[in-house]
């Protein structure tokens, strides 16, 4: 029967799910690799003295093998019964010696999707831990949203996102990017919810771990916020914006994020890990004047950039496609104006939580097109948002 170690090898445990297997008999290898585990926040398996315990091999989301160290030993004989193991994937082949050419040799026989090499390659192997623990899936579909020009509505617009992803029932995590804004709790009517705010996470580095983040952070209308205290504005570095917006796209679903109009550096991180940008413009020359400069910034890091026209058109006004044609981007969509928006929002209702508006509208055919399997386009009712293909 394989011993089983918690990270400090002393007690014999059951393996915990999600953790890794560790399959070797070097004390100073395996030693590394219960550090790393514990870096991680990863509780593995160890086969350390014997082979694994049934099923260990087959249901384990990572094998974790020590190179072997000499060919004629018993470890050599290891080798050989893991060759007779089924090939499965997430096998990855440890080792010290680059130059040894039996570690090689070794892959091949156990079917190792990677051979790596300790000290150097220690945090990939963390990264690779890390995502096993936590059940990686496809990352989050990630959206920002930012004004064409102050007032543009940005924060609005992304908020409703937010709110009708979370309705829908995926997992959603809202991230309020822009210090200067007010906090998109109170526009969430969450300022007194308990949890973290950007000032707890300001001197985040390296992997913050996606599920925690998740349940630390103030929970409203089915999804989570990560927004601003009502303190002095605190400068977030871009190591922290680049380990908190990596932990909310490991969670999967749908992670929106409202951006400052200006990009420094911790902008830019955000920008990098986006997958689709949200210009809202209003229907006005001045606007369309300053939204172009705002273009030509962010898409110097994220490439999928796109207008939101916002209304209200007609007679003396500028057209959706004519916004989007003068700024040089693809049309996104239309937002009419909406009635009585301003009063709801004052009196503290989430925008787009009724489900009804243009608005929500808008909200509900860009998800369907921009998400996997929930439909290919909305519809462009009277009075509704439209998106465009």
């Amino acid at each position: 029967m394989a011993e089983s170690f918690t990270g400090d090898r002393r007690t014999a445990t059951a393996g915990v799910p999600g953790g890794p297997l560790i399959v070797t008999d070097d004390e100073a290898l395996l030693d590394d690799l219960l550090r790393l585990c514990a870096a991680a926040g990863a509780q593995p398996e160890v086969a350390f003295a014997a082979p694994p315990r049934a099923g260990s091999w087959e249901t384990a989301p990572l094998v974790l093998v020590g190179a072997a160290r000499d060919e004629r030993g018993t470890w050599a004989a290891r080798i050989r019964r893991l060759r007779g193991a089924g090939r499965r994937g997430g096998v990855l082949l440890v080792g010290r010696d680059l130059d040894d050419p039996d570690v090689w040799r070794q892959a091949v026989d156990i079917g190792a999707d990677h051979v790596i090499f300790l000290p150097d390659a220690e945090n990939w192997l963390v990264d690779r831990i890390a995502d096993a623990a936590e059940g990686i899936g496809a990352p989050a579909l990630t959206v920002g949203v930012i004004g064409g020009r102050g007032g543009a509505g940005a924060s609005t617009l992304a908020c409703a996102l937010a709110v009708t992803a979370a309705r829908s029932g995926r997992r959603t995590m809202l991230v309020d990017a822009d210090p200067l804004g007010g906090g998109l709790d109170v526009l969430l009517g969450a300022e007194r919810a308990g949890g973290l705010r950007w000032p707890d996470l300001a001197e985040s580095r390296g992997r913050v771990n996606s599920g925690a983040l998740e349940e630390a952070l103030p929970r409203a209308h089915a999804l989570s916020v990560l927004s601003w205290d009502r303190g002095d504005a605190v400068v977030i570095p871009p190591q922290a914006m680049r380990s908190v917006m990596g932990a909310a796209r490991r969670r999967g679903g749908v992670v929106v994020v409202d951006l400052p109009r200006r990009v420094d550096e911790a902008v830019t991180e955000a920008l990098a890990q986006i997958d689709v940008g949200l210009l809202v413009v209003p229907a006005e020359l001045r606007a369309v004047a300053a939204a172009g400069r705002v273009a030509s910034r962010i898409g110097m890091v994220l490439k999928d950039v796109r207008v939101v026209a916002r209304g209200p058109f007609g007679s003396g006004y500028l057209g959706d496609e004519a916004i989007a044609g003068l700024i040089g981007l693809p049309l996104a969509g239309e937002l009419p104006p909406e009635p009585g928006l301003p009063a709801a929002l004052d009196c503290g209702d989430a925008p787009g939580a009724d489900g009804r508006g243009p608005l929500a509208r808008f909200c509900s055919a860009f998800l369907a097109e921009a998400l996997p399997g929930t439909g290919t386009g909305g519809s462009n009712g009277s009075g509704g948002g439209s998106v465009a293909a």
